[in-house]
């Protein structure tokens, strides 16, 4: 890998940031394969009015258009906090190799904050990494919390 985590987590950031000043809880995503943007998302469930517009989900939606497949072999996905649920099922729907994280999610993080996804009973395990710029990541959520009350 020639780009850094950190390099990739900070496009994601730029993501959030379009989340944010849209009124949408500020989570950004980014597919990558081989150092190469595939796609990318922010989170839209309450401009879409859709529930399942997360960040993840939107650049997974992307990136399976652009590769015309329903499979992501080889491709990393980079999310400035700890996917839900229904992320993580879209992770290992899609065959994504390695998920890299910011910020830890107490609310509904699924990796490991409110539950432990079962990865190890799945058909597919994504190699998965969080807390990779944790306090920027974090800071982007307090701050946006923070306005809204």
């Amino acid at each position: 890998m020639k780009e850094s985590k950190e390099y990739f987590m900070k496009i994601a950031l730029e993501e959030a940031e379009k989340a944010r000043k849209k009124g949408e809880v500020p989570v950004g995503a980014v597919l990558v394969q081989e150092d190469n943007i595939i796609s990318r998302g922010h989170n839209q469930p309450v401009n879409q009015n859709d529930p399942t517009s997360h960040a993840e989900i939107n650049a997974i939606r992307k990136g399976c258009q652009k590769k015309k497949n329903y499979r992501l072999p080889g491709c990393d996905l980079y999310v400035t906090l700890e996917p839900c649920a229904m992320c993580l099922g879209a992770v290992v729907l899609a065959r994504i190799r390695r998920l890299i994280f910011g910020a830890y999610d107490p609310k509904s993080g699924a990796v490991e904050s409110v539950m432990k996804f079962p990865f190890e009973r799945m058909n597919h395990q994504a190699e998965i990494q969080g807390g990779v710029m944790v306090k920027t990541c974090s800071k982007i959520v307090k701050e946006f919390f923070k306005d809204k009350r």
